[in-house]
């Protein structure tokens, strides 16, 4: 006995309808336009835009240089400053 499942064709995703389509090139048109007509506005922006990037460089950055010890054992820890002092190495 023997059961065949037929499969519907998924649905298209919206941006491969001919709306989504004409959506994306309204967009497009529309940006060139903005951009076009106000270049001067955008440009001018551009040094404030860099300063204000630095602080959340700054803020998002940080992540990765080892300042964050959640995840580690105190007991190893311990036992690594003991190693170390009996080596002569300072903490």
């Amino acid at each position: 006995m023997e059961q065949r499942h037929e499969h519907s064709p998924s649905p298209k995703s919206f941006w491969r309808t001919r709306y989504g389509i004409g959506f994306l090139v309204l967009g497009a048109i529309a940006t060139y336009f903005l951009l076009t007509e106000h270049l001067a506005h955008v440009v001018g922006a551009l040094p404030l835009l860099l300063l204000l990037a630095c602080p959340f460089m700054h803020i998002f950055m940080h992540h990765g240089h080892g300042h964050h010890h959640h995840g580690d054992d105190p007991s190893r820890s311990d036992a690594s400053k003991s190693t170390s002092s009996r080596n002569g190495d300072t903490p």
